[in-house]
């Protein structure tokens, strides 16, 4: 997939990118594959906002994507590469021979008239899914299960992959997109190849209104607040935060404050991620 540029005829569109869309072959979704989506605007079920600046927006319709593939050795052919407005990644509708149609994530090279399938003994090919323990070690992989029949619950991002670094016992040692090696059981399913659509990382929206487009309201910094609305606000001109570390409008420490608690998953993690070594 090419980014595309556009002429600066305006302050907004210099430094502005955006998809050329080449890769995708049809237009408008399966309708039978189709769900109605309605906005909250980040509000709970009592109507208080629970997740800030969220709220407008271009309205869309949910593409049921089928991240578990249990037709397991159904041979299926791509019929098109399609746009999902609710994820990053591009969608590959399937035709399966007996006639279903499901959605499935589109990995890096996949086109229309290709074959996948899923199931134990399925070919070593991007867009195929099998269980761990069959995947040879160094294979990159996608859509990986945390717990085995649930479905693909991570490495579903546009670009995103992971690498199968060993196998041992019942585990493998999966080295997540973030440098987190993790162990997975070897039962669990895993989609060989790379999430497709590589170059959204180099999407440059370049105004405000784009991500109005997206359902994303504009953020305040707590330095320009009240006090009584945020820790760091007050003060006459702009001042410090005047603090040990930075914290939330709730006074909860943040921007680098570890908040997981998840101790029963803990003894998985092999290897934390952190920064990029060079």
């Amino acid at each position: 997939m090419a980014v595309k540029k556009y002429k600066p005829v305006t302050p907004s569109l210099r430094g502005m990118t955006g998809y050329t869309f080449e890769e995708i072959t049809k237009s408008k979704p399966e309708k039978s594959l189709l769900l109605e989506r309605r906005k909250h605007g980040g509000r709970n079920a009592y109507g208080r906002i629970t997740v800030r600046h969220r709220g407008g927006g271009q309205r869309r319709h949910i593409r049921i994507v089928d991240f578990k593939r249990e037709k397991y050795n159904i041979p299926a052919r791509v019929a098109a590469i399609e746009y999902d407005p609710n994820r990053t990644a591009r969608l590959a509708l399937l035709n399966y021979v007996d006639g279903e149609k499901r959605y499935i994530l589109a990995p890096v090279d996949m086109k229309v008239g290709d074959t996948v399938v899923s199931g134990p003994t399925v070919d070593i090919r991007p867009g195929n899914n099998m269980p761990i323990a069959n995947i040879p070690v160094g294979t990159l992989v996608h859509n990986v299960e945390l717990k085995s029949g649930r479905g693909g619950q991570m490495v579903r991002a546009a670009g995103a992959a992971a690498q199968l670094l060993a196998k041992e016992g019942d585990y493998a040692q999966i080295r997540m997109p973030s440098g987190e090696v993790r162990l997975i059981r070897q039962a669990c399913y895993a989609t060989v190849g790379q999430v497709g659509n590589l170059d959204h990382s180099n999407i440059k929206l370049g105004k405000a209104g784009r991500k109005r487009h997206l359902g994303i309201r504009p953020t305040v910094r707590g330095s320009a607040m009240s006090p009584r609305d945020h820790p760091h606000g007050g003060g006459e001109g702009r001042q410090p935060i005047g603090m040990a570390s930075p914290k939330s409008p709730w006074g909860k420490p943040t921007l680098g404050y570890k908040t997981r608690r998840n101790k029963t998953t803990d003894r998985f993690i092999v290897r934390r991620r952190g920064k990029k070594r060079r």
